[in-house]
């Protein structure tokens, strides 16, 4: 399987020390479908990131929706260490973090039509014409995606990668079942705080783009 990203970065003494101290908000990854009422406890919605990076967004989109949950998958432990971290100093109870290949937990470990919302922030752009096979958004994955969204459902990538914004326009606006919530790239949504990432992007003026896919209320089958 190609992978979509590449391991790199070590550890912290703090983010190591709450990967470990924190080790209940990490889920280990199963080939069994997860009951996520049960994981979470609650009814609530449950809002899934594929790779939160270092996690302070994560953690302020978290705090600001407790009646929702978050589950963040990413294969970076500096950044779970630091997710953790930022779970235990805001006291955040509607997080927890598998650490796997987004790919094979989507397949094996979440129910199809369970997942409220996909967020997925400034993916690995791979912007050789070598590297695209290894970008994260194209199909079948976003396939994989609508399976796994419930009606109505969505999809909220961001990326500061012109090229990339583009492949996944295109990428997205042919997956079944799935329409564009805007005319081209949505405004910015604003609820959604500004990474260190997308900072330093804009301030070398990097164009930052958003795409906002729905889920179909009403599945469309082939004739």
């Amino acid at each position: 399987m190609i992978k979509s990203y590449a391991l790199r970065g070590r550890m912290s003494h703090a983010q190591e020390s709450s990967y470990k101290n924190q080790a209940k908000y990490r889920l280990p990854y199963s080939e069994s479908p997860v009951p996520l009422q049960e994981l979470f406890q609650n009814t609530g919605p449950v809002i899934c990131e594929i790779g939160f990076g270092m996690g302070k967004v994560t953690a302020a989109i978290a705090g600001e929706n407790p009646d929702k949950n978050y589950l963040g998958i990413e294969v970076f432990k500096a950044g779970i260490g630091r997710l953790l971290w930022e779970i235990e100093k805001c006291s955040l109870h509607n997080i927890r973090v598998i650490e796997h290949d987004a790919v094979e937990v989507l397949q094996f470990m979440i129910p199809d039509q369970t997942i409220a919302a996909f967020h997925i922030f400034f993916p690995d752009p791979w912007p050789k014409r070598r590297q695209n096979k290894r970008r994260l958004i194209q199909r079948p994955f976003t396939d994989l995606l609508v399976q796994k969204l419930i009606p109505n459902g969505y999809i909220y990538m961001v990326s500061d990668c012109g090229d990339y914004a583009d492949w996944a326009l295109r990428e997205l606006s042919e997956t079944k079942n799935l329409y564009n919530a805007y005319e081209k790239f949505s405004p910015p949504q604003h609820w959604r705080p500004e990474t260190k990432f997308e900072a330093k992007a804009r301030a070398k003026n990097n164009s930052v783009r958003e795409l906002f896919f729905r889920k179909a209320e009403t599945s469309i089958t082939a004739p």
